[in-house]
């Protein structure tokens, strides 16, 4: 995995979250925290998994760096102009694309199984995002109702990822495959609201 992958992963999640803070009357220390949980929250998590020491910011310390750059900056430009409301749904789509097919790649160097190296991936692709939303006070997007295609995007594209490795010559280009099927899976059902159907036992009423 190219290391810009991770690194612009990291700056656009760190966005993510300090978008997400907008309404919640954060000071800087609390956005630069959401900030951080957000970019490194998922990878963390993955690493702990598959015995990666120690993981991937200690080990590479400017994925910090990055993270409260790409946020420091976020919050000044913040200050002086409104983020479209749907800027922070098209940052998490990109976060979720390369953390999701990075996640993936990764577990496979580690000698994971094909389905579990697709868990890691979605761990690592969601993770950061409900950890996110939990310190901000809110459920989960990956949990809430009537979400649009989300952790099943990511699915998608390891799914994708791993089927291309087996079946084709390696190549890089395997990766940037299945990160383009998340990216335009979770585009796509934000703009025509897809979604996959709800549970509900007979009698009960929809929220």
């Amino acid at each position: 995995m190219p290391p810009w992958i991770e690194y612009f992963a990291v700056a656009v999640c760190a966005i993510s979250g300090v978008l997400a803070a907008d309404g919640k009357y954060m000071d800087l220390f609390g956005v630069m925290v959401l900030a951080l949980v957000t970019a490194v929250g998922g990878g963390t998590i993955r690493d702990l998994c598959i015995g990666a020491e120690p993981v991937f910011w200690i080990q590479q310390p400017y994925h910090v760096w990055t993270a409260l750059g790409a946020a420091a900056v976020t919050f000044v430009l913040a200050r002086f102009f409104h983020p479209p409301e749907r800027l922070l749904s098209v940052a998490d789509a990109f976060g979720l694309a390369l953390f999701g097919i990075a996640g993936t790649e990764k577990a496979l160097a580690y000698g994971t199984p094909a389905i579990v190296a697709i868990i890691l991936g979605i761990v690592t692709g969601v993770a950061g995002g409900i950890l996110r939303d939990v310190l901000r006070g809110d459920l989960p997007l990956v949990f809430r109702p009537h979400v649009n295609l989300y952790a099943t995007a990511v699915f998608a594209g390891a799914l994708t990822f791993i089927l291309l490795q087996s079946w084709l010559p390696p190549s890089g280009a395997h990766r940037y495959w299945g990160m383009a099927v998340i990216l335009i899976l979770r585009l796509v059902s934000m703009r025509w609201q897809l979604q996959l159907p709800t549970f509900h036992t007979r009698g009960s009423r929809p929220l």
